[in-house]
C-alpha cells in the first residue's frame, strides 16, 4: 500500500470543515488530511502559526478564498514545510478600497445587531445562479450559522489586515494549482489568472458553470484535480 500525502485544506471565510466534506472522503486513499480551524485568530499570521503547529513536518497545502490568503502566509513563514500548493477561488492582492469598505460595513452592521450569516441576498455571490435553490444553499446557510457572529468578526480583521502577496508569487517553487469558478463575483478567473501567471510552472483550471466554492459546488471535479495534483511529479 502506498504511503498517503500529508494534505493540509484550509477553509474560506464563514466556512469549516463541512467545505471540504468530499474531497477529504475521496482522497482517502492517497492524502492524510487534516481541515485546519481558521475561527479563532483575527490576523492571517496568527492562523498561519496555529496550522503549522498542528500540520506535520511537511505537507501538501490547500486553500480556498481566505484559505488562500492563509497559504500564502504559511509559504512566509515556513516555505520549506510546503510540498505542493493548491489555491481556489482566491487573490494573492489585498482588497481594493471598495471592497474593504464592503467589509468594515459588514463588522459595523453585525457591532448593532445580531449575526445573520450567509443570507439568501448574499447567497448569488457565494453560488452559482444554477444552485440557489438546490439543498447546496441550505448546507452553505448552516456552515456559516456554525462559525458564528464573533468568528466571522476575527476573520474579517484577519482579511483586512493582511498583506499582499503579489510580491512573493515568483518565489513559489512548488507545483501549484490554481482553480476558480466561471461565475465567481468574489474572486473573478482574472485573480486566478494573476495568481498562474505569478507562480512559474503552476496550472490554472477554470470550472465551468461554477461560482466561488468548487469544492461544494463541483466536488467530483475538484476531487480529480486534487488527485492529479497530489500524483504529479
Amino acid at each position: 500500500m502506498l504511503d498517503r500525502t500529508p494534505l493540509v485544506l484550509l477553509p474560506g471565510l464563514l466556512c469549516d470543515a463541512r467545505l471540504w466534506r468530499e474531497q477529504v472522503l475521496d482522497l482517502h486513499d492517497v492524502a492524510d488530511t487534516l481541515v485546519a480551524d481558521l475561527t479563532l485568530d483575527d490576523s492571517v499570521a496568527a492562523m498561519a502559526q496555529r496550522v503549522l503547529a498542528a500540520a506535520p513536518e511537511r505537507f501538501a497545502l490547500g486553500g480556498l478564498s481566505m484559505g488562500g490568503y492563509v497559504a500564502f502566509e504559511i509559504l512566509r513563514q515556513a516555505p520549506e514545510r510546503v510540498t505542493r500548493l493548491a489555491l481556489f477561488a482566491t487573490s494573492a492582492a489585498p482588497d481594493s478600497p471598495e471592497r474593504a469598505e464592503q467589509r468594515r460595513r459588514a463588522m459595523a452592521a453585525l457591532s448593532v445587531g445580531r449575526f445573520l450569516g450567509v443570507t439568501q441576498q448574499m447567497m448569488p455571490q457565494l453560488l452559482h445562479p444554477s444552485r440557489l435553490t438546490e439543498p447546496l444553499a441550505g448546507e452553505v446557510k448552516a456552515m456559516a450559522g456554525r462559525v458564528g457572529g464573533e468568528a466571522f468578526l476575527r476573520q474579517q480583521r484577519a482579511i483586512l489586515g493582511r498583506p499582499d502577496s503579489r510580491p512573493g508569487l515568483a518565489d513559489i517553487k512548488v507545483p501549484t494549482l490554481v482553480a476558480v469558478g466561471d461565475a465567481d463575483r468574489l474572486t473573478p478567473p482574472a485573480e486566478s489568472q494573476a495568481i498562474h501567471n505569478g507562480i512559474t510552472g503552476s496550472t490554472l483550471h477554470i470550472l465551468a458553470d461554477c461560482g466561488h466554492l468548487p469544492a461544494m459546488e463541483r466536488p467530483a471535479e475538484t476531487n480529480e484535480l486534487l488527485r492529479a495534483w497530489l500524483a504529479e511529479a
